[in-house]
């Protein structure tokens, strides 16, 4: 049951005749506690820890259409006793004088949290002590927090206070700042983890396993100073080995070997060719200029010494013809070597009858014959002297043969299809290219001798 409301008179006293609220301002103090938000109970809660529902006794039934009495009941005479808003009423048949509060049961909170135990002597007194001496009124309040607000709970506050000290202690909201862009730069401290003290531990553990690396514009922590013997082994560790040394040295080895390989074949695919050819045209240059004087007078020729110059039109080969097949005094300096020493010695263009035989590089050092397996029979070659030019055709080739076979350079060449004495005219040069393991020769047949002073032959002219 609780108290009648003003307004809500419910018998014919009104709310007089509640004794609770007979006093002056005493309305309005427990008004003004009941309707503090954080310490208003909800409808049908006990604010007290002591409250126990089997130490409420039980109400008797109303008699029917009885008038509810105007004594307050034993709710409203606690709640008079502990608040001390006004003097408790009179003990009534529902309660007796002396009686202890219905919410105050402190051997049941010890039941409850400790399990059943035998009563200490210090629980035995607070039960003797008896009820607690009632607190004097509560002055009311004045100002405009005083005005009275009606009762909404249905049940009063043990612990009231007026509103205006309440909501003095509650701190005030802050107003919402307004929101900015996000930063796109992360920060270096990460924000805390949310949750409780565990979680935070947790996340704590994570971030010192793995540090975040610092932010632009700042620098790096320094490492800890190793110790004298971490220094020494970190030292150790930072020398090659043997092993290592020596592999580096063969690697170092091996690719100066590569670079000079290298060189070396630039050099002869590329060098030679360019000095032979300016060897070579200085001495067709030098004989000309010789014929033109009339220095030299026909008759035999020193080693080395160049007296003609051959004409190949197809190939668009001009190069001296010098006396012997020596390699570095004429071959290695891109000029052709005649045959004319020992018993390698072969007849000279101008003779009536006999094999006029040269040799020259098939690669590398002005490589003069590098294309002569390209001739076919009837290609014009041409061999130019002081006196006359000598016009040759070409009539065979033989592919490979042996650097031994002298027989392809006879005054009848075996071989070339040849069967009696003429005026033959003989080419040899290795074979396959960029080897020496064989040899490749061509045969010729003079077709036209024309002096010097009738001008030069339709070969050369067309």
């Amino acid at each position: 049951m609780t108290a009648g409301r003003p307004g809500h008179a419910a018998g014919p006293e009104g709310p007089d005749a509640h004794g609770a609220y007979g006093s002056d301002g005493a309305f309005v103090a427990a008004v003004d506690g009941l309707a503090d938000p954080l310490n208003d109970p909800l409808p049908g809660g006990h604010t007290s820890p002591w409250f126990r529902s089997e130490n409420v006794p039980a109400a008797e039934p109303p008699a029917p259409h009885a008038v509810r009495s105007a004594a307050p009941s034993s709710y409203e005479g606690g709640y008079a006793t502990h608040q001390g808003l006004h003097q408790a009423p009179p003990p009534g048949p529902q309660q007796p004088q002396g009686a202890p509060d219905e919410w105050y049961d402190p051997a049941g909170y010890r039941r409850d949290w400790y399990g059943p135990q035998e009563p200490s002597t210090g629980m035995a007194a607070v039960d003797a002590a008896g009820p607690v001496a009632p607190v004097a009124p509560v002055a009311p309040a004045e100002g405009p927090a005083a005005a009275p607000v009606p009762d909404t709970s249905g049940r009063p506050d043990l612990h009231a206070e007026p509103r205006t000290e309440v909501m003095a202690r509650i701190p005030a909201e802050p107003e919402p700042e307004p929101q900015s862009e996000p930063d796109p730069t992360p920060s270096p401290h990460p924000a805390p983890a949310p949750g409780g003290r565990a979680e935070r531990r947790r996340a704590a553990k994570g971030r010192g396993r793995r540090r975040p690396a610092p932010a632009a514009g700042q620098s790096a922590p320094a490492a800890a100073p190793m110790s004298r013997v971490e220094a020494r082994r970190a030292a150790r560790a930072a020398k090659d080995s043997p092993a290592v040394i020596a592999s580096r040295a063969v690697g170092e080895v091996f690719i100066t070997l590569g670079v000079l390989m290298l060189l070396f074949v630039t050099y002869q695919l590329w060098w030679t060719n360019i000095r032979a050819d300016q060897i070579a045209g200085k001495e067709t240059s030098r004989i000309q200029d010789a014929w033109a004087n009339g220095d030299r007078k026909p008759g035999v020729f020193a080693p080395g010494e160049g007296f003609a110059i051959m004409h190949i039109p197809k190939l668009d080969v001009v190069a001296p013809i010098a006396e012997g097949i020596d390699k570095e005094k004429v071959l290695d300096r891109g000029m052709i070597g005649h045959y004319g020493e020992g018993k390698l010695k072969t007849a000279m263009p101008s003779d009536k009858q006999g094999n006029f035989s040269v040799a020259g590089h098939r690669n590398t050092h002005g490589e003069p014959f590098r294309y002569i397996n390209k001739l076919k029979p009837g290609d014009p070659i041409v061999v130019e002297t002081r006196d006359a030019y000598y016009t040759y055709e070409m009539a065979s080739i033989l592919p490979q043969t042996s650097p031994s076979n002298i027989s392809v350079i006879e005054p009848i060449p075996v071989g070339s299809g040849f069967t009696k004495p003429g005026r033959y005219l003989t080419l040899t040069t290795c074979t396959p290219e960029f080897t020496s393991t064989y040899r490749l020769i061509v045969w010729g047949k003079m077709v036209d001798e024309r002096p010097r002073s009738e001008g030069k032959p339709d070969a050369l002219v067309g």
